[in-house]
């Protein structure tokens, strides 16, 4: 079947996610850094938002892989 594009895309954006939380956990104690978002850790709230996205499109496309898997396994079968 080929590449599935949900591995690819998880990867970046888990990873992107993942630069952007550490980013915001090691800025959490500057006031000055989230001064200008009203005081929000805006590198903190979208590294999680992508991180969740990115483990999100990771699961599907393991679940995908697994149910391929089956088929195939139950098409050898008969």
């Amino acid at each position: 079947m080929g590449l599935d594009l949900r591995w690819p895309i998880g990867l970046m954006f888990s990873l992107l996610g993942a630069m952007l939380t550490i980013t915001g956990l090691i800025t959490t104690s500057d006031p000055e850094m989230s001064k200008r978002s009203l005081g929000i850790n805006i590198d903190l709230w979208w590294g999680l938002v992508l991180l969740v996205f990115g483990a999100f499109m990771l699961l599907m496309a393991r679940r995908a892989a697994k149910q391929q898997l089956q088929q195939e396994q139950e098409t050898e079968k008969k």
